[in-house]
């Protein structure tokens, strides 16, 4: 090798060594600091765009598990009221079956049916409270039955239907308005009565079911969001036992390389000798 005080091939070397070593360095740390072996496009773009559109997925499911939520919600809410109206249409049932009894006076038979009218009321209340962030299936404000998203492609759609209970209607038949203030009137009233409370129990298991099924296809896709999140942990998260190691080799390395460059810088001083008298 020349020796010569323009060019010291050693010391060009050993900056090159240096020099790796040092984004070898950077590198690790920048994986131990994010936590990530692909963190960039520049990292490994097959990969990272891999685990772009399965971020994106996943975050179509979160959508879709936040639709599913209020779908649930929505039907605990009007199965509460609904068993809520059941139980005082049974109680109703009662009031009416005692008004049937021939030999009672005008002050018990004006007893019964101020109770009647007041069970009839919070049946009312009931119904209008059933309400969960702004949507009601039970006072009949719904021209169609509820749809929430079920796929990310916003293709399939679990279903909860509408079930009107309000006085006077298609399930409750029994008018807002009704009176039992005879033995005839209540006699009247007690098919209604019969076909309302057949008719709440059979739309309550309706609603049963159906909320049985936007339980179940919450937590499938609550579950495929974790298998998701974790194949996206196997394609992008670092090692970090392995990180650790190679950071402890790469930090000795650097340290030889700079100890190396020292030694390269101070060849060109054996030129001194040669000059020497």
């Amino acid at each position: 090798m020349t020796i010569s005080v323009n060019t010291n091939a050693s010391a060009l070397i050993a900056v090159q060594n240096l020099n790796k070593s040092n984004d070898n360095l950077s590198g690790v740390q920048n994986r131990i600091s994010t936590g990530l072996k692909v963190a960039n496009a520049k990292d490994d773009a097959s990969v990272w765009a891999i685990a772009q559109g399965q971020r994106a997925e996943n975050m179509s499911l979160q959508a879709i598990k936040s639709s599913l939520d209020r779908g649930q919600s929505i039907a605990d809410v009007a199965m509460t009221a609904g068993a809520q109206i059941s139980d005082l249409l049974n109680q109703i049932k009662a009031k009416v079956t005692a008004q049937l009894e021939p030999n009672l006076d005008s002050t018990s038979r004006a007893a019964l049916n101020n109770d009647f009218k007041a069970l009839l009321r919070q049946v009312a209340n009931v119904v209008t409270n059933a309400t969960f962030d702004g949507a009601n299936i039970l006072n009949g404000s719904l021209t169609a039955n509820m749809r929430f998203l079920a796929n990310a492609d916003a293709t399939s759609f679990v279903t909860l239907s509408a079930k009107n209970m309000s006085l006077g209607g298609a399930l409750v038949t029994i008018a807002s308005t009704a009176t039992m203030s005879t033995a005839t009137a209540a006699n009247t009233l007690f098919g209604l009565v019969d076909a309302s409370i057949v008719n709440v129990n059979l739309a309550l298991g309706d609603i049963g079911a159906q909320a049985r099924t936007i339980e179940a296809h919450n937590t499938f896709v609550s579950k495929l969001g974790d298998v998701l999140e974790t194949g996206i942990g196997h394609l992008v998260d670092a090692d970090m036992a392995r990180e650790s190691a190679r950071l402890q080799a790469l930090q000795v390395q650097q340290q030889l390389g700079a100890q190396a460059l020292s030694i390269a810088n101070s060849g060109p001083q054996v030129i001194l000798s040669l000059f020497r008298n």
